[in-house]
């Protein structure tokens, strides 16, 4: 279970979303339970596996419009891909950021590049990866320009021709986003309507948040045969007094914990000590989750499908088992179900 192979799947292209359900939550579910049971469900009868005393953990990070479309001086194109929310670090109107950087010849350092409403920024470091170091310039607010100009960053599986639409600006969002810092989505949360997360608490159910910036790491394919020597992404994580103490109630009095992402499972382990305990906790986190690892506070996990040979496979194949989860996944194939970010959810219910 340690062989990259053995986390290969092939899914057929007309598997992989391209839009969203119409309604968040006529997305479908895959529940799967510990005994290896599989059941079909939509997302909106997902109240019907909660229960008074369980605690619903969501990540309430927020997508930021990180593509920008410019110049650089000589006139020619280029598009920016900002992989983090840019860093002020007090001066007005400056920032900085590390992007990647596409034009048909790459900048080097000291060059200018202009966007649009005024924004623009010169070239500091080439980095490793295709990675480059910027110092942003601009007037006025940030948050504005970059929602002004800038587009929501995709994953590249979809394609559509365009890169997004005005609908995506809104359902590539999850409806509790807060926090602003993601360059993707917490896709098992897009799944949630208000309406969804009223009938969950009018049951009994508790609902807390933390956040996860997800970046573009995310997507970053692993290479190495041993998925045990492969260097995990970091994300910036947020778990605060409430949360914890949340968390660590509901398990003292024998309620369930449910993540609502991977991202979700990241954050809560690592802010948990060796006995279980959650605490409150603002840093990096670069918890890497493969089969083995030992769960301190996650009971249940809703989460969508993930691609072949990634981290986040090998996370849901560590909470639900391998050889349960392949089976999941080849039944989801056979079943219809959408995959990847606009796709369908499933449900690993191991306390029932």
């Amino acid at each position: 279970m340690f062989d990259i192979e053995d986390y290969d799947y092939h899914l057929p292209s007309e598997c992989i979303a391209q839009e969203p359900a119409g309604c968040r939550d006529e997305s479908r579910l895959l529940v799967v339970a510990g005994d290896g049971e599989l059941t079909d469900l939509m997302f909106s009868g997902l109240a019907g596996l909660l229960r008074s005393g369980d605690l619903l953990v969501v990540n309430d990070t927020k997508v930021f419009p990180a593509r920008l479309e410019g110049r650089k001086e000589s006139g020619g194109k280029v598009e920016m891909f900002l992989l983090g929310y840019p860093v002020t670090g007090g001066e007005e109107g400056r920032a900085e950021a590390v992007c990647l950087l596409k034009s048909s010849k790459r900048p080097r350092p000291g060059s200018l590049l202009f966007f649009g409403g005024g924004l623009s920024c010169e070239v500091l470091e080439l980095l490793s990866n295709g990675k480059v170091r910027v110092s942003l310039s601009f007037d006025g607010d940030l948050d504005v320009l970059l929602n002004d100009h800038g587009r929501i960053p995709l994953p590249p599986y979809i394609r559509r021709g365009e890169e997004d639409s005005s609908g995506d600006q809104e359902r590539y969002q999850t409806v509790y986003a807060k926090e602003v810092g993601a360059v993707a989505a917490p896709t098992a949360g897009l799944h949630f309507t208000p309406e969804l997360i009223r009938t969950t608490k009018d049951l009994g159910v508790k609902v807390a948040s933390v956040t996860l910036h997800v970046g573009y790491g995310t997507f970053s394919p692993v290479r190495v045969e041993d998925i045990r020597e492969h260097d995990i992404h970091q994300e910036y994580v947020m778990v605060s007094e409430e949360t914890a103490a949340l968390v660590n109630q509901t398990r003292q009095a024998g309620g369930r914990v449910w993540a609502v992402g991977t991202t979700t499972v990241r954050a809560l382990e690592d802010a948990a000590d060796k006995e279980g305990l959650v605490r409150e906790k603002e840093g990096w986190c670069g918890l890497y989750i493969y089969p083995g690892y030992h769960f301190k506070v996650v009971d249940n996990l809703i989460t969508n499908f993930h691609l072949p040979r990634s981290s986040l496979l090998f996370l849901v194949s560590a909470l639900a088992g391998y050889s349960r989860m392949m089976k999941a996944y080849e039944y989801a194939i056979k079943n219809g179900y959408r995959f990847y970010s606009y796709g369908d959810a499933m449900a690993i219910v191991l306390d029932p």
